[in-house]
């Protein structure tokens, strides 16, 4: 999206908040740092400005990940209000509107589409996309300025939880120059940084640590460790008594390691209307692979960087697909060539 794009859908976005008084707000599912920080902070913002604000939250998605259940999340409804067709919904951080459980929140009067991912489907009435944003959290602080509305600690605190996860506590290839200036300021708002962070990052459960031991005792490599893999089961997160979101940080340490290019966690869902289904996450070392192309070829989506989809194939399938989708970014394998002969996993490093 063009710079001239991104101002006038920013005005379009901004126009339609001061002229409508009920709102219903949502995210994708499974939501992260971003999704939950811009979703609540949007929300405080509009009770700000004396609107009625609704946050949505699908009963699939609870309870969070344990590093954001600090959040207060009192407010937050699990059914689409009665009154869904008279009120502006607001999705945030979310790709493609099929990434959300409630396909009646398409029923709005209005759509309003606030998002930084690069392939946003463009879903909404108004498409407000801005791709060389860190982060939506990122863009919902941009738009408070335009509201005039001051951060106060609690809006503060959700936007640096958005920030500094999408960005990966500012080391990841998204971070600009705006990111630290936003981060300043919402340090001088009220944010306890070293709260924030202990909160995010430190109290680890004993059970999530013992499935990262499961998970680096079972990694699996491919094509000279271009694609590196862990398959974890739902056995494994019961041997491990760990909860499903105990994974988050496992795909990093295998991005970590030398010679990867694309690094790839899959795991077993146990729990809820897609138990069974295996979710992948994609994070790729540089942008010598656009995971999200690879993403988008099993109906998900994300970023360049970092991507993922829900899948059935069974995972001797799914490495293939992937190995195939790797080698063709890296290598041009899509002339019609055989493919490589299937490759026996490295021992556990």
């Amino acid at each position: 999206m063009s710079a001239d794009t991104s101002s006038s859908t920013r005005q379009l976005v901004l126009e339609r908040i001061h002229d409508d008084s009920r709102f219903v707000l949502a995210t994708h599912e499974g939501p992260d740092g971003d999704a939950l920080g811009s979703l609540i902070s949007m929300h405080l913002i509009l009770s700000e400005l004396g609107k009625e604000s609704a946050m949505f939250i699908s009963s699939n998605d609870l309870p969070l990940p344990r590093e954001y259940r600090f959040f207060d999340l009192e407010e937050v409804f699990h059914e689409p209000p009665a009154d869904m067709a008279d009120r502006t919904v607001v999705f945030l951080d979310c790709g493609n509107i099929d990434r959300n459980s409630a396909g009646v929140l398409r029923d709005g009067a209005h759509l309003l589409n606030i998002d930084h991912h690069h392939d946003n489907t463009g879903f909404g009435t108004i498409n407000h996309v801005q791709g060389t944003a860190s982060c939506t959290a990122e863009m919902v602080w941009d738009l408070m300025h335009g509201l005039g509305v001051r951060a106060s600690p609690q809006i503060a605190e959700a936007l640096y939880v958005g920030l500094i996860t999408d960005t990966g506590r500012f080391m990841y290839e998204n971070t600009g120059p705006t990111a630290h200036r936003m981060a300043a300021e919402l340090i001088e708002a009220g944010v306890d940084v070293a709260g924030v962070y202990r909160r995010l990052y430190e109290g680890m459960p004993t059970g999530k640590l013992a499935l990262m031991g499961r998970a680096l005792g079972q990694i699996q490599r491919f094509d000279s460790g271009e694609l590196t893999l862990v398959a974890l089961s739902a056995g494994d997160f019961a041997q491990a008594h760990a909860e499903e979101s105990y994974s988050e940080g496992i795909i990093d340490q295998l991005r970590a390691l030398e010679g990867a290019k694309v690094a790839v966690l899959v795991r077993e869902l146990s729990s809820g209307e897609r138990k069974g289904q295996h979710k992948v996450s994609l994070r790729a070392t540089d942008d010598d692979v656009d995971v999200s192309v690879i993403a988008r070829e099993q109906g998900g989506g994300g970023h360049r960087r970092a991507a993922g989809f829900s899948t059935t194939l069974p995972q001797a399938e799914l490495i293939d697909f992937l190995r195939k989708a790797i080698a063709t970014q890296l290598h041009g394998a899509d002339d019609g060539t055989p493919p490589a002969p299937p490759a026996t996993p490295a021992k556990a490093v």
